[in-house]
């Protein structure tokens, strides 16, 4: 079973987003933070990131940059998603493997992490 780490400072997203990826037959762990979501990743094999742009404390670029940059963190991919446009995620972080504009549907983010995972 693949694990999906998904992080978002909004609570009703990670329900939305987990229910939706458990629904899938994933195994899901969350994190309000970048901070959090960072220890997260240290306690087992994640195999995909889905990571909001804009939170508190640790934001997702900074995130991003941080599991870049950490050699057992480095090749997991990363779904960046956010309500601002992808130029301005871009500009900040590039090395992620897809992007979702929020709101997005269910459906768009079950394919973006089928054809990331593939």
């Amino acid at each position: 079973m693949q694990t999906i780490l998904v992080v978002d400072d909004e609570l009703g997203a990670i329900e939305v987003v987990a229910t939706a990826l458990e629904d899938e037959g994933y195994r899901v762990l969350s994190a309000a933070n970048g901070r959090h979501g960072l220890e997260k990743l240290t306690e087992g094999q994640v195999d995909l990131a889905v990571i909001d742009f804009m939170m508190p404390l640790v934001d997702g670029t900074a995130m991003a940059r941080e599991m870049k940059a950490n050699p057992a963190f480095k090749n997991i991919p990363i779904i960046m998603m956010s309500a601002v446009g992808e130029s301005v995620v871009r500009e900040r972080f590039d090395g992620y493997a897809a992007f979702l504009r929020k709101p997005f549907r269910i459906s768009a983010l079950i394919d973006t992490v089928r054809r990331v995972l593939a």
